[in-house]
């Protein structure tokens, strides 16, 4: 027979092992719903901003060329992490060019966004934004982050250049001097890649220098109508709206949807880590001659025999 104090041990014995129990599935309650729990969203990466001065400065190289190109590396400095690819593939197909050049492109399956595949007939405007990433990729920023302001900076150094005498219409462009000063090439079907140096032409002349020979206009392109699915012909600036018109379009890309946005382009896409074809042209880069010529302004010589290209397979190919 039980005393009342074997009892009473016993009771408590029970109440407590009941109150540990309970302790226990409390914690692994508390700790499930923790562990469900979603945790907190990162905050979205602020825009950068920049002020109009730096903005200036970020278009001055660019700033004078005719509103197609222009257009064209506005919207391909945005996808910053393609170019320097880019740049190595327009340079080892750069003696191609029409419907070859489209041809090779589309056969070769390259995986960057169209608008930097719209600039591979130009191998001199894509290595000048790959020898300068951190220009390049500040610029696309601001594109995505500032766009009318960007288009503001453009107009002001536009301006500025002619006001000064340095930019007017030529053979190869012609400089429409309304509300808005715009730079159009003569020949639709030719793009005119002008060189001119920055820490010249935006800033007043000295006396009795010859304004009309600093910028040259030697240098351009044949771009047909097989580049029209990239949006050569189709291409423009609004710029009183501050809108950019791309194949036809206006382009929406932004630092707040950028990661999301896609544009209406006819070209396929194809992901970055899609099987792509074995190379069909033999890999020729340009030489340093062709190099300089472009960069200066003048007219390129080709320096390649146009004997039969051999097959290779990608990333194996001759360098000369």
């Amino acid at each position: 027979m039980l005393t009342g104090s074997t009892r009473r041990t016993k009771i408590t014995s029970r109440l407590i092992a009941a109150s540990l129990t309970v302790s226990i599935a409390t914690s692994l309650f508390t700790a499930v719903s923790f562990a469900q729990a979603p945790l907190p969203e990162a905050p979205p990466e602020a825009p950068p901003q920049y002020p109009p001065q730096e903005l200036q400065r970020l278009v001055s190289p660019i700033a004078l060329y005719p509103d197609p190109l222009l257009a064209q590396i506005l919207t391909a400095s945005t996808f910053s992490n393609d170019i320097l690819a880019a740049a190595q593939w327009a340079d080892e197909h750069h003696y191609l060019n029409g419907d070859a050049l489209a041809q090779a492109i589309t056969a070769d399956q390259v995986p960057w966004d169209p608008s930097v595949q719209a600039l591979l007939p130009f191998p001199s405007v894509l290595d000048m934004m790959a020898s300068d990433m951190p220009w390049t990729e500040e610029l696309g920023n601001a594109v995505l982050a500032q766009r009318p302001d960007v288009m503001d900076a453009v107009q002001t150094m536009r301006r500025r250049a002619a006001n000064y005498g340095y930019l007017r219409s030529n053979t190869s462009v012609v400089v429409g001097m309304g509300p808005y000063i715009t730079i159009m090439p003569v020949n639709p079907a030719f793009i005119v890649v002008p060189y001119y140096s920055p820490a010249v032409v935006f800033v007043a002349p000295r006396p009795g220098f010859a304004v009309g020979f600093a910028i040259r206009f030697g240098f351009g392109i044949n771009i047909g109508l097989a580049f029209r699915p990239w949006g050569w012909g189709l291409t423009r600036f609004n710029w009183g709206g501050h809108a950019v018109i791309v194949n036809n379009a206006p382009w929406g890309r932004t630092w707040a949807n950028r990661a999301t946005y896609v544009h209406p382009y006819s070209v396929r896409r194809y992901a970055a880590s899609a099987p792509r074809p074995p190379e069909r042209h033999e890999l020729i880069r340009q030489s340093p001659r062709e190099k300089e010529d472009a960069r200066a302004g003048r007219a390129v010589k080709e320096e390649h025999s146009k004997a039969p290209r051999q097959e290779h397979e990608r990333g194996h190919g001759e360098h000369r």
